[in-house]
């Protein structure tokens, strides 16, 4: 029985557990998932941003520690029709590909973005995502919404709003450091 990379510990595993979960052939299906997740953290809304927007600053938080995986390819231009791409290759020989076009951002408000994920060769999803920043106090609020579509056998919704959660919560040690 192949583990749901839900419930994989390890990143290397669980990449290699979600190629695992590829039919061989297409199927030809879309399955759809939305999720919506909030965080507060203790930090002006000018500072997240910046953490969200600027190449050196987002590598601190967004991907994989570089003993889990080496980085292939990563750039990132946050304007509207700007595009950001990171390519890695897991531990396993899985090499993951995230491709984005931002299509609106409105400084320190706002970034929405549709972005593709491959596994290898295979396009697994296709989402659209809104983060939105709101000042509250001496705090600001992030409130993240992503609708997906998942490709062609792969549906693992599930797996995906985990990710996102780990990676806010990767934001947010990063801001409080």
């Amino acid at each position: 029985m192949t583990q749901s990379t839900s419930d994989a510990a390890d990143p290397v595993e669980a990449h290699a557990a979600a190629k695992a979960r590829i039919p061989d052939q297409p199927t030809r299906t879309v399955a759809h998932a939305t999720f919506h997740l909030e965080r507060s953290y203790e930090a002006s809304p000018a500072r997240v941003w910046q953490a969200l927007t600027d190449p050196a600053a987002k590598a601190q938080w967004f991907g994989a520690p570089a003993d889990q995986v080496e980085i292939l390819d990563r750039a990132m231009d946050v304007r509207p029709g700007g595009r950001k791409r990171l390519k890695g290759r897991w531990g396993g020989g899985v090499v993951s590909t995230y491709d984005a076009t931002y299509y609106d951002v409105i400084e320190q408000v706002r970034l929405v973005y549709c972005y593709e994920m491959h596994l290898d060769d295979r396009k697994i999803s296709v989402s659209v995502a809104t983060v939105q920043l709101q000042p509250d106090g001496k705090r600001t609020r992030l409130t993240l919404t992503e609708q997906g579509a998942f490709l062609d056998g792969y549906d693992d919704a599930g797996s995906r709003e985990r990710g996102t959660r780990d990676l806010l919560d990767a934001l947010g040690r990063t801001l409080a450091a």
